[in-house]
């Protein structure tokens, strides 16, 4: 890893013309309209009164994979996605152009072989420079380590607390989620190539991280702010496992002052796939 390249790179801004058929999409890759006439479904589905998700915030002005530029050296073969952070300031527009901001805020050195964590965060703005949502993130790549590093660390969170969650939410994933939701922009050839999964040492192809993250934002709408997507303030996910098209995903909720402790966990492999959860909501119930 270049540590000196890293620091000082520099992201062009990126404005998406977002329209009601990419808002309609994103719920469709998060499984809405299983139930096609329930109101608290149509509601992301349909034009008349749309309104969107806030996890839809993470797809939107999408850099690419841009840690896979060579002058950066990064071993991005042994890249994992570790964690992922939304906040929302006000409630995303179900169209009409955005505009995203990128940086680099730290990296984290574990040591030589140990590998580093990269922190990178997004500001999302609206067509008249309203701050609209920030998003963080940090990637663990595994094959570098003993370079250096600067900015402060992510914050550290605890285990979730032991004992029987306080609620449950289930959501059945169908067959051909994984194929809806990279039309989302993340075109990573493992969640639609059997092949291409078998050779990265799974069974066939699964569910990327940030539909496991916009499957546990569905669950907190649902269960927690009567169908409100607009209750959601911030959710932060820690990303353990995957989970395959076809799956139950059952979220574990520990509840607090304005929110929430969680995991995800896959109901027939009885596998953590979330982990370290935790979202803060308006009208804790």
């Amino acid at each position: 890893m270049n540590l000196n390249k890293l620091k000082n790179y520099v992201f062009a801004p990126i404005e998406q013309d977002l329209t009601v058929r990419d808002t309609i999409l994103y719920a469709l890759g998060l499984g809405y309209g299983f139930n096609p006439t329930a109101p608290e479904e149509l509601q992301f589905l349909y034009e008349e009164g749309l309104k969107s998700i806030p996890s839809m915030s993470c797809v939107l002005g999408y850099p690419g994979f841009w840690l896979s530029n060579p002058e950066l050296e990064v071993d991005w073969v042994k890249l994992l996605h570790g964690e992922h952070y939304y906040e929302i300031h006000r409630p995303l527009p179900v169209e009409g152009r955005v505009v995203a901001s990128h940086r680099v805020v730290g990296v984290d050195d574990k040591g030589e072989g140990r590998g580093v964590v990269v922190n990178f965060e997004k500001t999302l703005q609206d067509a008249e420079g309203q701050l609209l949502a920030t998003i963080r993130q940090s990637n663990f790549c595994r094959g570098d380590g003993g370079c250096g590093g600067f900015g402060s660390p992510a914050e550290e969170r605890p285990p979730l607390p032991e004992g029987v969650p306080d609620a449950v939410h289930e959501i059945s994933t169908s067959r051909q989620i994984a194929l809806l939701y990279r039309l989302n922009g993340d075109y990573n050839p493992v969640h639609a190539d059997p092949d291409v999964a078998r050779k990265a040492g799974y069974p066939g192809p699964w569910i990327a991280g940030m539909c496991s993250m916009g499957l546990a934002t569905r669950a907190v709408i649902d269960k927690f702010c009567d169908h409100d997507p607009d209750r959601i303030k911030s959710m932060l996910v820690r990303f353990r496992n995957v989970c395959f098209p076809g799956e139950t995903l059952r979220f574990e909720f520990y509840l607090r002052e304005g929110g929430a402790r969680f995991r995800g966990v896959c109901v027939e492999r009885d596998v953590i796939i979330l982990d370290r959860g935790e979202v803060c909501y308006l009208g804790q119930r």
